[in-house]
């Protein structure tokens, strides 16, 4: 196998197509300074993968494409071909010759292919790894690359010497498994976790959907209960609503036909009054005339029972008599006369009096009665009115409430509105300047768009480079740690021990007690292993226990299998008295300081190796050793070399070979750093994949920008038009917001007047209602109990007035009959005494007591003859009720009781006493019974 052909286009200096064929055995490449010879060699490693600017001596990746020059443009890709012989089957590939290239574009992206097909970079690392060769074996020696390869440690060297055998590869691989084992057990843990977790889980999960599908038939069911629920209970207020529409409307028509009963009520009760008032004149000429006619009634009535009494008396007197009567008493007869005829003057002027005092109450009570009515009357429309007006008040207020919720709703659905028209004004409108920025940016930045796009590609090829950076970082890194490990084993190697010491370590399962070496124990301050070993002695190659019986069974293990001799340090408290030294430490002068000082060990081994240890000091060299030795007694010093020195002997001198101690901490150390280069490397692997997808980012960057120029220009069109569109928009909803805010403006103003209307209304209701439960005892004032006290009063008084005018024509017919005796008595006193006697005795009767004789059986008495009440039966009133008819009495509301009754008693009255005793007694009966209202008090009653 050997590189066949090289071809370069566009890569570094070789700007044309340049093959070099090359052939078996060494190729010198020689020309002056700058001709390119060192470019062949980075074409190499270019070709084979390398990824680090820097080992191309450049300093990002687009270094390697031809930059131009003076006379040639520069170019937009490098590619670089390299054909290998493959005769001898050293590639494991199915060709004789295989052909690797690689382009590179400005823009960072790059093509790999073997045999032109396109394959991943990986590909063209695992087909040359196989082979020994590579951009990372040790066949390519570039510039200070030889410095490094003769300077190189041991670590480094072991590399060179690895890479050289074909181990590399095969570490690489091993570290690639072990990473990918790595990952996958760590996924497999933390499979297994969530698995044990998840199994924890669905327990409580599984009740929880038990629970949750026992959830959603409850709540189905809950659902559908209420719905049905709803269901009735809109049936239900859907009846009520019909009933109550049903009643509303009969109500209304019951408050029309009420509404008309009143008019007619009303209008009866006008016509009733006005026939009322046209009838008011006619009952007062009724009135007279009952008062004329039964005036003249009780007159005739008076005239007929003198008449009859005159006749009787005459009959009875005697016959002496009636011849004639002495001239001496018929004197004294008529002096009588003319006495009761002053009587009967002072009477009539009396019920003259009276009567005018009875017309003036009966005048008074009509007065009051018909005002009573009429505040009656007018208290039943008040009080009609009052309802009918708090019944409209309670319905404006209503109406007013329901107006001003109404626009408090409508305000609200407006503002709502507005508030929307606001969101999509706003939202259009700051879609409009955004898409106006945009068509500024764009007209802006039309022009500037190839500069965004170089700016991007330099991103992608800072991307690229950084990637190429870390990606060499972290094979730096994976060899470094590859060192460290590999020193690490190889020092592990040297602490396997083959003597006694060995055999113990290799029997802990046997053994118990067994704590490990020493060495393993110790830690030690860095850069004090030699001294501290050399102070152990051989301890420091020794096996530490934990007891004395332990110590016994290891050297009786050592005996039995003839694995040789150890050393045995045993921990615990025996150490403590196994000397008879002084225990003191003295104090050491600066610089120096105790070995037992430089080391940590376990806390049940610390009293052993401070017996070890005791009074060993540790200085730098071998003159303050002896200087330390002569000013302190007791002390042997160390020095850091691992020389010893004391007052009775000494120890050092060179060595070979490091001490178990030294081994311990190199390997150590190794394992330290190797975790620190392991760190290291996931960190660069970390901060790779971050770049990775930096650069991928920036290649999406990239295409977007390219993707955005071809459609910059279809994009300004589609936003100008879009512009236009929400330009119409925006004007659109600011008009709707306007007349939205004005629209809630008028209804705000409207609400405000309803509600100070609402406001008044309410007042004015709330006193309505205050006023009406002041007038609870409207019922009491709308009664006629008062108005009915008001007519018996009238009644009373029309009574008193027919009695009073009865009583003063019926004085006024007794005092002109008794003028027309007393004018016939001194005639006819000489003709017959008798006759005269019984004239004048007839003639004494009292009218009323006549009148009341004969009225005995007039209608509408209710009590004969033979029951009146004795004492008041005579005088003027008695003739007087006696003239009243039953229809009469009932129509004027007189009293039950008749007059008719009296007239027996001044009947009797008159057959028992002289006239003038019953003409007295009448008086004082007139006197004593006066008509009911006569009096004022009656009135008030």
């Amino acid at each position: 196998m050997y590189l066949k052909t090289l071809t370069l286009r566009g890569f570094k200096s070789f700007a044309s197509a340049t093959t070099l064929r090359l052939e078996p055995g060494i190729t010198c490449v020689v020309g002056p300074n700058g001709s390119g010879k060192s470019n062949v060699v980075d074409a190499l490693a270019w070709v084979m993968g390398e990824q680090g600017a820097k080992s191309l001596r450049g300093g990002k990746m687009e270094d390697v494409i031809f930059a131009g020059t003076t006379g040639r443009a520069p170019l937009g890709r490098a590619e670089v071909a390299l054909t290998i012989d493959n005769s001898d089957g050293a590639l494991p590939i199915d060709y004789s010759e295989v052909t690797i290239s690689r382009i590179m574009f400005r823009n960072g992206g790059s093509e790999y292919a073997i045999n032109g097909d396109p394959c991943r970079l990986l590909d063209i690392q695992e087909l040359l790894s196989d082979s020994g060769i590579g951009r990372e074996m040790h066949v390519i020696l570039g510039q200070g690359r030889l410095d490094a390869v003769l300077q190189a440690g041991p670590e480094d060297r072991r590399a060179f010497i690895e890479e050289a055998a074909g181990v590399l590869k095969h570490r690489k691989r091993k570290e690639k498994a072990l990473r990918k084992l790595d990952a996958m057990q760590a996924n497999l843990t933390r499979l297994t976790d969530l698995t044990a977790e998840l199994r924890r889980q669905l327990k409580p999960l599984g009740r929880q959907a038990e629970v949750a599908r026992r959830a959603v038939v409850i709540q189905s069911d809950l659902r559908d209960a209420r719905l049905r629920l709803l269901a009735d209970d809109l049936l239900t207020l859907r009846k009520a609503f019909e009933q109550e529409s049903a009643d509303e409307e009969q109500m209304k028509v019951r408050r029309k036909q009420l509404e008309r009963e009143y008019a007619e009520a009303q209008a009866r009760e006008a016509e009733l009054e006005q026939r009322g008032a046209a009838l008011v004149p006619h009952l007062a000429e009724t009135q007279e005339t009952w008062y004329k006619l039964s005036s003249l009634k009780e007159r005739y009535r008076g005239s007929a029972q003198l008449a009859a009494e005159r006749v009787r008396n005459a009959s009875r007197t005697p016959a002496e008599e009636r011849r004639g009567r002495d001239p001496e008493e018929m004197r004294a007869e008529a002096q009588r006369i003319r006495e009761e005829e002053a009587e009967l003057a002072e009477e009539i002027a009396e019920a003259q009096e009276t009567l005018a005092g009875a017309v003036m109450r009966r005048t008074d009570a009509e007065t009051a009665l018909q005002q009573e009515e009429r505040r009656l009357a007018a208290s039943v429309r008040a009080a009609a009115d009052q309802r009918e007006s708090l019944a409209k008040l309670d319905g404006r207020v209503g109406a007013m409430r329901s107006k001003t919720a109404a626009a408090d709703a409508e305000i609200g659905r407006l503002g709502v509105a507005a508030e929307e028209a606001r969101g999509r004004a706003a939202a259009v409108q700051r879609e409009y300047e955004q898409l106006k920025f945009e068509v500024e940016g764009l007209d802006a930045d039309g022009g500037g768009l190839d500069d965004e796009v170089e700016a991007a590609s330099q991103a992608l090829s800072e991307a690229e480079e950084k990637l190429t950076e870390l990606r060499a970082a972290e094979r730096e890194a994976q060899k470094e740690q590859a060192g460290y490990a590999a020193r690490k084993e190889a020092l592990e190697l040297g602490l396997n021990r083959k003597d006694g010491a060995g055999a113990l370590l290799a029997a802990t399962d046997r053994l118990s007690g067994l704590l490990g070496s020493v060495a393993a124990i110790l830690t030690v301050e860095s850069g004090a292993e030699a001294a501290v070993a050399a102070a152990l002695g051989t301890a420091a190659d020794a096996v530490a226990v934990t007891s004395i019986d332990s110590a016994v069974n290891a050297i009786r293990l050592l005996k039995a299998e003839d694995a040789g001799q150890a050393t045995v340090i045993v921990g615990g408290e025996v150490a403590y008295g196994a000397g008879g030294d002084d225990d003191s430490w003295p104090e050491l002068p600066g610089g120096a300081r105790y070995v037992i000082d430089l080391i940590q060990v376990r806390e049940e081994l610390r009293p052993a190796f401070t017996r070890l240890l005791h009074r060993i000091a540790v200085v730098e060299d071998l003159s303050e050793a002896a200087g330390l030795i002569g000013r302190v007694p007791g002390v042997r010093a160390v020095t850091r070399d691992g020389d010893v020195l004391g007052r009775d002997s000494a120890r050092g001198g060179s060595s070979s070979a490091p001490t178990l101690l030294e081994v311990q901490a190199a390997v150590d150390e190794a394992a330290e750093k190797l975790y620190e280069a392991g760190a290291r490397a996931e960190r660069l692997r970390t901060e790779l994949e971050f770049a990775t997808a930096a650069r991928q980012a920036a290649k999406a960057q990239v295409d977007s920008l390219m993707a955005q120029r071809r459609e910059a220009d279809s994009q300004k069109a589609g936003v100008a038009q879009q512009l236009g569109r929400l330009g119409g928009q925006a004007r659109a909803a600011l008009s709707e917001v306007e007349r939205f805010v004005a629209a809630i403006e008028k209804a705000e103003e409207a609400r405000d007047r309803d509600l100070a209307q609402l406001e008044e209304l309410e007042g004015q209701l709330l006193e309505a209602r205050e006023i009406a439960a002041a007038n609870e005892e409207l019922e009491d004032v709308l009664s006629t109990g008062r108005r009915d006290a008001f007519a018996q009063e009238a009644t009373a008084a029309r009574t008193a007035e027919m009695e009073a005018r009865l009583a003063v024509r019926t004085a006024e017919e007794r005092a002109r009959a008794l003028a027309g005796r007393a004018g016939r008595a001194p005639g006819r006193g000489g003709r017959g005494g008798a006759g005269r006697g019984a004239r004048l005795r007839a003639g004494r009767a009292p009218p009323g007591a006549v009148a009341g004789a004969g009225a005995g059986a007039a209608p509408g008495s209710r009590e004969g003859p033979g029951r009146a009440r004795r004492g008041r039966a005579g005088g003027p009133r008695a003739g007087a009720r006696a003239g009243l008819g039953a229809g009469e009495a009932d129509r004027l509301g007189a009293p039950g009781r008749g007059a008719a009754g009296r007239a027996p008693d001044a009947h009797r009255a008159d057959g028992g006493e002289g006239a003038g005793r019953a003409r007295r007694r009448g008086r004082c009966a007139d006197r004593r019974v006066r008509p009911r209202g006569a009096d004022p008090a009656d009135r008030r009653g």
